[in-house]
C-alpha cells in the first residue's frame, strides 16, 4: 500500500470542529513527542510527519496531511501505576520527583516504576498495575510535557550557567547556598571576584 502525503501540521482536538480523520496512529507517551518521524497508521500505510518544531501530540489531536486529510492521534495503552489515597499529598511527592503524572478526580496515574511504587506504598497509597493510555498533565511550560527547569550545563542548550555560592555558619553548622544565573551567549560575562 502506498504512503500518505507528508504531514506538516498538528491540529489540536479543540480546533478540529467537524472534520473527520481518514486514519489513525496509535502512539505511546514518548512516541507522541516528535518533530520528524515516519509513522505507520492503523491501516498499515506510512506517513511522514515533518513538523516545524518538536511538538507533544495528545490523544484526539490530528496530523494534517498536505492534501488536507487528517490522521488522528490515539494514545496507546502502556504499563502504568494507578494510585489512590491522599491524592494532594501523593501528587506533591510525585511532582517533587519531576515525574509526569496524569491527574484524575479519584486517582493519579504514573508510568510503571518500582522505586516510585515503593515510595508511594510507604506513604500509605494504594498502588496497582494497569495497561492504560498515559496522558499526564502538561505543566505551565509546554503543551503535554513538564518542561522549563534546568539541571545544569549538560541540559542548557545555548546558555552558559554562572554559579554563585554563599557560605555562612548557623549554630556551628556550615551552610552553603547555591544560585545560578543563566547567561545568553550575547550577554557579557561577569568578572570573576
Amino acid at each position: 500500500m502506498t504512503d500518505y502525503p507528508p504531514a506538516h501540521a498538528l491540529i489540536r482536538r479543540a480546533a478540529l470542529l467537524d472534520r473527520t480523520p481518514c486514519d489513525r496512529v496509535v502512539l505511546g507517551y514518548d512516541e507522541r513527542f516528535l518533530r520528524r518521524k515516519r509513522l505507520m497508521t492503523a491501516s498499515d500505510r506510512g506517513v511522514m510527519i515533518d513538523l516545524p518544531e518538536t511538538t507533544s501530540a495528545e490523544a484526539g489531536d490530528c496530523f494534517e496531511l498536505m492534501d488536507g486529510r487528517l490522521i488522528a492521534v490515539v494514545a496507546a495503552a502502556e504499563p502504568v501505576l494507578v494510585i489512590r489515597g491522599d491524592l494532594p499529598r501523593l501528587a506533591w511527592h510525585i511532582g517533587n520527583r519531576h515525574t509526569p503524572c496524569q491527574i484524575e478526580e479519584d486517582r493519579l496515574i504514573i508510568r510503571d516504576d518500582h522505586v516510585l511504587k515503593a515510595m508511594l506504598v510507604q506513604l500509605g497509597a494504594s498502588v496497582s498495575h494497569a495497561m492504560e493510555p498515559f496522558s499526564p498533565e502538561g505543566g505551565a511550560y509546554g503543551h503535554g510535557r513538564t518542561m522549563g527547569h534546568d539541571h545544569g550545563p549538560s541540559h542548557g542548550g545555548g546558555h552558559v550557567p554562572h554559579v554563585f555560592s554563599l557560605s555562612h555558619s548557623v549554630s556551628g553548622l556550615q551552610v552553603q547556598h547555591h544560585a545560578s544565573h543563566r547567561v545568553d551567549a550575547d550577554e557579557p560575562d561577569l568578572p570573576d571576584e
